[in-house]
């Protein structure tokens, strides 16, 4: 059986040097909806708990804003971005334009090595629900599709579904309204199988389907505020 190996850093900038470890941690923490979008990410707080510089957290700061997962506001300092209803809409619109044709390339180029990572993928998110994990159980999900665009080989469209990924998480984050929703059982098992059977056309027709069923769980009337220090989140 194959064993799935956690890439927590699959959704950030690439950063090099003593910027690199504060940013994967505050790309997990945003990913697995410990730091709630709207959050306020002092440089002063962040230096303290990370123990590093200042410089080093600003230089944190703007890689994470180059992907849209920080916002920088002038004279206010950094926050973990809160996508607009309007940009949720587009940021799934844009998912339901390239993901299923590219699951329909990925079940052409499906391999059995292929089908065992995604099954133990699948396996690694029903144990992190199964364990209360939901913000990791969503960084899973994530990935998935990610996972998918990477096997179908097409690598410019993988970057795009990779942001489009990124930017959901906050989404979700903020407009998700069925928890006990999240990765249900059957939609990623269902793909798996046609994937298994190198049926393109049912793989495009249910990543069709899942992506709507994803976006009928967001409530685009909430915005959930932040609660909690940074020291809690980050280290509690």
């Amino acid at each position: 059986m194959t064993r799935f190996v956690d890439k927590p850093d699959f959704i950030q900038p690439a950063v090099n040097g003593p910027s690199a470890h504060l940013v994967a941690s505050l790309s997990q923490a945003i990913h697995e909806h410990r730091l709630l979008p709207g959050t306020k990410l002092g440089e002063d707080e962040l230096s303290e708990i990370y123990n590093v510089s200042r410089t080093v957290v600003r230089s944190a700061l703007q890689a994470l804003s180059h992907v849209e997962l920080v916002e920088l506001k002038r004279n206010r300092g950094a926050f973990v971005s809160q996508p607009t209803v309007r940009e949720a809409r587009e940021v799934f619109e844009a998912r339901a334009l390239l993901e299923p044709r590219t699951a329909h390339s990925a079940a052409e180029r499906m391999t059995p090595e292929a089908v065992a990572r995604l099954e133990a993928h699948i396996a690694a998110e029903h144990e992190a629900l199964a364990e209360g994990e939901v913000g990791k159980a969503l960084r899973l999900s994530g990935h998935f599709h990610i996972e998918i665009s990477r096997i179908a080989d097409q690598s410019t469209i993988a970057g795009f579904i990779e942001r489009l990924v990124a930017r959901s998480s906050l989404i979700i984050a903020l407009y998700w309204k069925r928890q006990s929703a999240l990765c249900e059982k059957h939609a990623h098992h269902a793909l798996v199988d046609a994937f298994r059977r190198g049926d393109g056309q049912d793989a495009e027709e249910l990543m069709k389907s899942h992506l709507l069923d994803i976006v009928s769980g967001l409530d685009l009337s909430e915005t959930p505020k932040p609660t909690g220090s940074l020291k809690e989140i980050l280290k509690g």
